[in-house]
Formats: C-alpha cells, sequence, structure tokens
C-alpha cells in the first residue's frame, strides 16, 4: 500500500494536486449546469460536485470553487436564483467537456459547442435539449466555506425532466439513460449495475433483489 501525506500533497505541482485531489472521492455524478444572467446571457459549465441533501424537500448541494477569477455560474445564479442540471450521456461527452474552456462571459457555451437551449414553461434557466435527464433549481442558501474559500450553493428540486420514467419504488434506471461519471478533471465512465440489495436491517442477513 503506498502513503501519500497532506505534506506530499502540498509539494506536488498544482495541476498534479488537482488531478490527485479530484480523484480522491471516487467516480462522480458529472453534469452539465445551465444559468443565465439578468440580461439573458446563457451559461453552461461541467460540475462534478452535486450531491443529495434531503429528500422532504429534495435539496441538492454543488461546490462553486473560490472567486480567484470570474465564476459566471455562481454570479449568475446570484441574479437569477435558478439554475438546471443536466446529466452527460456519451453522445454529448465531447460537447460537454469543452464546456470546461474558460470562455467570455459574452460567449454562451451552448452556442460554442453546439448544444441546444432548451426552455420550460415558467422557468427562467437554459436546459441541456440534448440531455435525457434534466433538473430546474431553485436557490435556498450559499454556505460558505472558510477552510478553502469555496461556496456551496444549495436549491430546491423545482422540476425534473426525464426521458425514461420513475420505477415504481421512486428510483430511475440511470444507465438505461446513459448516465455517466467522472473523477480527476478528465475521465468519464458509464455506469453498469453490480447489484441491488433489500433494506438493511440488524436482525437480518443482507439480501440481493
Amino acid at each position: 500500500m503506498h502513503t501519500v501525506t497532506a505534506a506530499d500533497i502540498a509539494a506536488m505541482d498544482k495541476l498534479v494536486r488537482v488531478q490527485f485531489a479530484t480523484s480522491l472521492p471516487g467516480a462522480k455524478p458529472i453534469s452539465l449546469i445551465g444559468t443565465i444572467d439578468a440580461a439573458g446571457q446563457t451559461n453552461l459549465a461541467p460540475f462534478s460536485s452535486v450531491v443529495h441533501l434531503g429528500s422532504n424537500p429534495a435539496l441538492l448541494g454543488m461546490i462553486s470553487r473560490p472567486d480567484l477569477v470570474e465564476r459566471h455560474t455562481l454570479s449568475n445564479i446570484l441574479e437569477t436564483k435558478c439554475w438546471t442540471i443536466n446529466h452527460l450521456h456519451p453522445d454529448i461527452l465531447d460537447a460537454a467537456h469543452q464546456c470546461s474552456a474558460r470562455y467570455p462571459r459574452e460567449v454562451s457555451e451552448f452556442s460554442a459547442t453546439g448544444l441546444t437551449e432548451h426552455f420550460a414553461d415558467g422557468f427562467s434557466a437554459p436546459f441541456v435539449a440534448e440531455s435525457r435527464f434534466r433538473i430546474g433549481m431553485t436557490l435556498e442558501q450559499i454556505i460558505d466555506i472558510t477552510a478553502n474559500g469555496t461556496q456551496m450553493i444549495i436549491g430546491r428540486v423545482t422540476l425534473v425532466q426525464t426521458s425514461e420514467s420513475m420505477q415504481s419504488d421512486g428510483s430511475l434506471d440511470l444507465p438505461a439513460l446513459g448516465c455517466l461519471a467522472s473523477t480527476a478533471l478528465d475521465t468519464y465512465f458509464t455506469l453498469q449495475p453490480e447489484a441491488r440489495l433489500a433494506y438493511a436491517k440488524a436482525d437480518r442477513a443482507p439480501r440481493r433483489l
């Protein structure tokens, strides 16, 4: 077993450290965050930090990195109080990855990468038309994380659009939707189910469904 200490991490070159640190949680959901500013300029950025925070109400959070450079996603959310989460599938992976390039504010990643804006009635932030699993979010809270200057953006799920019907138990068939996961800054994975187990109880052995 190879050991890497905090001192080793601090001594790494910046990009090596970023690749290493972003690999530590393992594969994570990867999605495009769609936003719009008050003047109608749209923006699209990949995020791999979206997490479930609760089901009643349904809340999701994501991390905005330190504002050492202009953060279009965060500033748009502060202006309009809403955004979209658009899961990736292999057919749009290259275009989605290109959205991580640093375009100027006046250039929309939609037009730059060939992805299509889709607007739902009564919701101002743009969805990605090509995505098969889309979520509309409204802002609930932003928490400052002083340890590293990041911010957790917390939103309430307002609407969900999916090409696959929800199953009777409330689950979604993510592999059937082609949803991808990612690790580090540049590596992507398809989802393949291994097993599904019954709800765990202390007086009962694990049981596969």
